[in-house]
């Protein structure tokens, strides 16, 4: 079963969404002019995710999660799932997270975490595999997963596969435990799967994010503040997790798509990837923060942005999957994020330097040498167990 992992965070925050530097620093409202996510939904796999928060009334669409799986889908009993459905579509209300795609919508479903309280729970609540399979076959877009296990099943891997030939674009993290143990976890080392590491303002990789081939892109998961507890009475700051990163993934993934509903999830993965903001070569991405920092904004300031073709995996290589980096269903449908990379990851480290736009801080990326000790992270981890 899964379980969190990290430092409890800091006191209630006063002004929450004065604490989600990420926004200002992606520059959200320039890209809120062009796109807010709208038409486009993201399956929340997670702890469960509460509809009642003033930020999440209205977004979170209970009525279309299969009675197959929806047991305990809209009760959250630790408050990571909502954490995550917020960062990635939180209206803001109330003074609440201001999701980065505010005008996406969320589907939830609950799996076997910590978070439930009986062993009874634990037998009624829905297998992963079961439940990437319920969101393969909707017409939710993107998948967000913000936790992981360090042991693969191949039923599990074989609802990623299907998923990605549905069309579904993938997201995980990479994990919080590289001050210890630093193993891969899954889903985020399946193919089809984006692995995501956490950063902090200044573009570094946070020290807990789990680093290895597996990790794709990277995006803010460094003092983001998250609920507190599943009392939803208040906002703690400083939560850190490779959790908020994927969410954040997810919700640049759901910006692109909204402004170009007509593209597959291979374009706008391959999107993602050719505008993050890296100073290494390409061909050669990052064990820490793979082919770069996210920069959706860079793609959606261009309206004739060239994504490329509709049925080519751009992490193909890294994927090892089909022929002539075709995606697994071949068609123009279809999705390929990925796997470990092949690259000889080399590139631990990556110098500040401006960007093409002359801009700094986070569009930069930050000395990996200069990674920011935490002392832990917020992240579900489905730690080892026996599988049937």
């Amino acid at each position: 079963m899964a379980l969190p992992v990290g430092l409890a965070p800091g006191a209630a925050a006063a002004d929450v969404q004065s604490q989600q530097w990420y926004l200002s620093a992606m520059k959200a409202d320039q890209m809120w002019k062009v796109s807010t996510g709208k038409g486009v939904k993201v399956a929340v796999i997670d702890s469960g995710v509460s509809p009642a928060t003033s930020s999440l009334k209205g977004q979170v669409l209970v009525d279309e999660v299969p009675k197959s799986v929806a047991y305990g889908a809209t009760e959250d009993y630790g408050g990571h799932g909502t954490t995550m459905a917020e960062i990635i579509a939180g209206t803001g209300d109330g003074g609440g997270l201001k999701g980065l795609a505010p005008g996406a919508k969320i589907v939830p479903y609950r799996i076997a975490l910590k978070q439930l309280k009986s062993k009874a729970e634990i037998k009624k609540a829905p297998k992963l595999a079961a439940v990437i399979r319920a969101a393969a076959d909707s017409d939710a877009k993107i998948i967000n997963m913000s936790f992981g296990g360090d042991i693969s099943d191949d039923d599990e891997k074989a609802a990623v596969k299907y998923a990605a030939s549905k069309g579904k674009l993938m997201f995980a993290g990479s994990g919080n435990d590289a001050q210890s143990t630093n193993n891969n976890l899954y889903p985020a080392s399946y193919p089809y799967v984006v692995g995501v590491s956490a950063s902090d303002k200044t573009g570094t990789v946070g020290k807990f994010s789990t680093h290895g081939r597996y990790v794709d892109l990277a995006a803010p998961g460094v003092d983001v503040p998250e609920w507190c507890d599943a009392t939803f009475r208040s906002y703690c700051h400083h939560g850190n997790g490779t959790s908020m990163a994927t969410a954040v993934a997810s919700a640049s993934a759901a910006l692109i798509w909204s402004a170009h509903p007509n593209w597959t999830a291979d374009q706008v993965l391959r999107s993602l990837i050719d505008t993050a903001s890296r100073d290494w070569p390409k061909d050669t991405p990052s064990n820490y923060l793979g082919y770069g920092l996210l920069r959706p904004r860079k793609v959606l300031e261009n309206p004739h942005y060239n994504p490329g073709p509709a049925n080519v995996d751009p992490l193909a290589k890294e994927n090892s999957s089909g022929s002539a980096g075709a995606s697994p269903s071949g068609s123009a449908s279809s999705s390929s994020p990925a796997k470990p990379s092949s690259g000889d990851g080399s590139s631990a480290t990556a110098a500040a330097s401006k960007s093409s736009d002359g801009s700094m801080p986070w569009v930069a990326i930050g000395a990996v040498t200069a990674l920011l000790v935490i002392g832990g992270a917020a992240f579900a981890v489905i730690r080892s167990r026996r599988r049937a």
